[in-house]
């Protein structure tokens, strides 16, 4: 392996890569190769990040700015910070010298040292929020619809990583399989990333938010406001702590994400409730009482 501090080779790593929407793909992979003559702990951590970052590929969001359709600069923005992170740790854990270009880098060297699913969600959300916060100027820049699930994708990020390291915040009383839904080695966690079965594999998105709203299937919907949205504000404030990043505590208003969205514009998060929707806030209310 050549030589040099693992902050410039993984910068010059992503450079190779950032117009190549198929080459990101295959460096992300690379992270979680097995080390030299180590076992292959990390290879089924990869499941969660490869599937969602394979959908953002078909989408076309991380095409080059040039391209006849253009991708996403906030989409490739935070991509581009995930894999820089993710390879900066691999070169770190393989003694490449210098400091972590950031914090959120050593979030993901503590992973690569010593994989589990709680060190997953810490590296991988520290990551991700640390990006949505650096670059809201790029969110805002994108339509309504996209802003929309922009939010909707970061709480169930959140969501995700509390059934592994906050259960009783995350389900209340079923707080005991909350760990194993939540795990990202299993194909399970793919059911708090669904958006990729509502939002067609085109960017930008070509209609009115509400038609996406009403095609979410059941799981979904229940999932996010029967379960997720009664504990909004408290699980944005425990993420906020668990990762280090008090802004993101900023990025909700009562049971309303404000992420690059106006917190006046309250109806695509709390339309009417429907029956099965009021059966599980009343089996699992947020106190899990």
């Amino acid at each position: 392996m050549d030589g040099g501090p693992a902050a410039t080779l993984a910068a010059e790593r992503v450079a190779e890569v950032v117009d190549r929407p198929q080459a990101r793909l295959e460096l992300l992979s690379s992270s979680y190769d097995p080390l030299p003559g180590g076992p292959p702990l990390h290879r089924r951590y990869r499941r969660a990040a490869m599937a969602f970052m394979g959908w953002q590929v078909r989408r076309g969001l991380l095409a080059p700015l040039e391209d006849e359709q253009p991708g996403s600069p906030w989409w490739r923005a935070v991509n581009e910070r995930l894999l820089r992170d993710t390879c900066e740790a691999r070169l770190r854990v393989l003694g490449h010298p210098g400091p972590a270009s950031s914090a959120s880098v050593e979030a993901s060297v503590r992973f690569a040292e010593e994989p589990s699913s709680r060190a997953w969600y810490l590296a991988h959300n520290t990551t991700i929020v640390s990006a949505y916060l650096e670059h809201r100027d790029l969110a805002e820049q994108e339509l309504r619809v996209e802003r929309f699930f922009l939010n909707l994708v970061l709480l169930r990020l959140l969501y995700a990583h509390a059934l592994v390291a906050a259960p009783r915040l995350a389900l209340g009383r079923l707080a005991p399989v909350a760990p194993w839904l939540g795990d990202p080695r299993r194909a399970m966690t793919g059911l708090f990333l669904s958006v990729s079965r509502v939002l067609p594999d085109s960017y930008p998105l070509p209609e009115e938010l509400d038609r996406y709203v009403a095609r979410e299937h059941t799981v979904g919907r229940v999932l996010d406001l029967g379960v997720i949205t009664p504990r909004l504000g408290e699980l944005y404030r425990w993420s906020a702590d668990e990762l280090g990043l008090p802004g993101l505590a900023d990025l909700v208003d009562g049971r309303t994400p404000t992420y690059a969205w106006d917190p006046r514009d309250r109806e695509p998060w709390a339309p009417p409730p429907t029956r099965l929707v009021r059966v599980v806030r009343r089996m699992l209310p947020p106190d899990g009482g």
